[in-house]
C-alpha cells in the first residue's frame, strides 16, 4: 500500500515523513519484567507504520488503516485526556500528554496516517509500537532531547498511568532498540542489556496467533503483578531483596514457606524460575546448543500454565500440537497469554507440515482458525528514508 497517497487522501495534503516501529516477540523471559528480571526479546519487521505532517495550529488529526469504523480523531494538543470513544488513538494522545506532562514542548499539531501489519490483540506488541512509534515522531519532528531508552521509560509510563496496565519495560525497550537480526538480553531490574546475534541455522522462528481476541485491560495481567508484588512482600520479611527475581531458586524454595498462600508461592515459583531459565537458554543459543534453547522455551511454557496460570485452552493447544511435530524444537507462549501467540523454533523442511497439522488441530479443537507467521527479525523505531535510516 502506497502511505503517502493514502495520507493525501485522508487529510487533502502532501505528508511530511514517514516512520516504522516494529512489533516485537519474547523468545523466552514471559513475566519476569517487572519482578526484576531478564527477558530475551527481538524486533520484527511486521509492525507500524505512521505517515505525518506537521500542521500550523495545535490540532492532533489521527487516522489508522486497521480501524476505518473509528474515523479520524482529533483534538487539541491542549486537550489529550483518556475518551474511550477514542479507541487506540489513546495510545498516541497517551504519548504526547505524558511528554507534555513532563515539560517537553510541542511546538504545533500533527496530521498522522497509521498503518499496522500487526495482528490487532495478537500479543506482539502492537500497543507498545505505536506508543514508540508515536514518541519517536515527536522527538524527531520537535528535536526533543530524549534518548531511545529513556524513550522507552517515557511510554512505560504511559501504559501504566495513562492507559492503566501495570506493564513492565520490556515490550517498548524492544520496540525502541531493537536491532536485525539479534536479539537483546535485557536485565529489566538494571537496564543493562546486550544483543545476541540469532543463529537458527537451518530452523526459523514461526509465530502462531490463537485469534482469541484480548487486550491487557481485559487480562488477569494486573492481577497477577499484584500477586507477585505481595509474594515479594511477604518474602521480604525474611530476606532483603528488592525483586523476586534478585533471587536464585536455592534462596527462594528456603524462604517459600514464608509466602504461606500456595497461588502467591507459585507466582513467585514462576518468576524466579524463568530468569534462571532465561540466562540458561542465550547462553545455551550463544553456544549453538539450539535444542537445549528449544527445551528450555518448553519448560518456560509449563511454567506459566501451571505455575502463573496465564496460558488458557487456545494457547496450550497450539503449544501441545507444536511439540508434537516433526522438526519442532521448542515452543512456547509469548506475550501476556490468555490468547494472543506463540512462538515457536521449527526445522525450515519442516514449516509448511507444521503449519498444516497444526492448524488443522487447533480448528478442530477450538472451532476457528489460527494465523501462523514465519517471522525475521528486524530493527527497532527508525524514520523511513530514501537513503538512510535515521534513528
Amino acid at each position: 500500500m502506497d502511505d503517502r497517497k493514502r495520507f493525501f487522501e485522508i487529510f487533502g495534503h502532501v505528508a511530511d515523513h514517514e516512520y516504522f516501529a516494529p512489533g516485537r516477540v519474547n523468545l523466552i523471559g514471559e513475566y519476569t519484567d517487572y519482578n526484576g528480571g531478564n527477558v530475551f526479546p527481538c524486533a520484527l519487521t511486521i509492525g507500524t507504520y505512521g505517515t505525518v505532517r506537521k500542521r500550523e495550529d495545535q490540532i492532533l488529526r489521527l487516522y489508522s488503516e486497521n480501524f476505518p469504523e473509528i474515523g479520524m480523531v482529533e483534538c487539541s494538543l491542549e486537550v489529550l485526556s483518556y475518551d474511550p470513544k477514542h479507541n487506540w488513538a489513546n495510545y498516541p494522545k497517551g504519548v504526547l500528554w505524558m511528554m507534555k506532562k513532563e515539560g517537553y514542548v510541542l511546538e504545533e499539531g500533527l496530521d498522522i496516517y497509521i498503518r499496522g501489519t500487526i495482528p490487532n490483540g495478537a500479543g506482539l506488541s502492537s500497543s507498545a509500537s505505536i506508543e514508540v512509534l508515536m514518541a519517536f515522531i515527536a522527538k524527531d519532528l520537535f528535536a526533543l532531547d530524549l534518548g531511545l531508552v529513556e524513550l522507552a521509560k517515557l511510554c512505560q509510563r504511559v501504559e501504566n498511568q495513562y492507559i492503566g496496565v501495570n506493564s513492565g519495560i520490556m515490550d517498548q525497550f524492544a520496540v525502541a532498540m531493537g536491532e536485525k537480526d539479534q536479539a537483546i538480553l535485557l536485565d529489566t531490574n538494571t537496564l543493562a542489556y546486550r544483543y545476541s546475534t540469532i543463529h537458527l541455522e537451518d530452523a526459523s522462528i514461526v509465530v502462531a496467533n490463537t485469534n482469541k481476541k484480548r487486550g491487557l485491560q481485559d487480562s488477569n495481567y494486573n492481577e497477577r503483578r499484584a500477586e507477585c508484588e505481595e509474594a515479594l512482600r511477604r518474602i521480604q520479611v525474611k530476606l532483603p531483596v528488592n525483586a523476586l527475581c534478585e533471587m536464585s531458586y536455592e534462596q527462594f524454595a528456603a524462604v517459600a514457606p514464608i509466602i504461606g498462600e500456595d497461588a502467591l508461592m507459585r507466582r513467585a515459583r514462576h518468576a524466579v524460575t524463568e530468569n534462571e531459565r532465561t540466562l540458561k537458554a542465550v547462553k545455551a543459543l550463544e553456544n549453538n546448543r539450539i535444542e537445549e534453547f528449544g527445551q528450555l522455551m518448553n519448560e518456560s511454557h509449563r511454567s506459566l500454565k501451571k505455575d502463573f496460570e496465564v496460558t488458557g485452552v487456545e494457547l496450550d493447544t497450539l503449544v501441545e500440537l507444536a511439540w508434537a511435530q516433526k522438526g519442532t524444537l521448542g515452543s512456547r507462549m509469548t506475550g501476556a497469554g490468555y490468547g494472543g501467540c506463540s512462538v515457536s523454533i521449527v526445522k525450515n523442511d519442516d514449516i509448511a507440515s507444521f503449519i498444516k497439522e497444526v492448524g488443522a488441530g487447533y480448528e478442530k479443537a477450538i472451532g476457528y482458525a489460527a494465523d501462523f507467521y514465519v517471522v525475521s527479525i528486524g530493527k527497532g523505531v527508525h524514520r523511513i528514508s530514501l537513503d538512510k535510516t535515521i534513528r
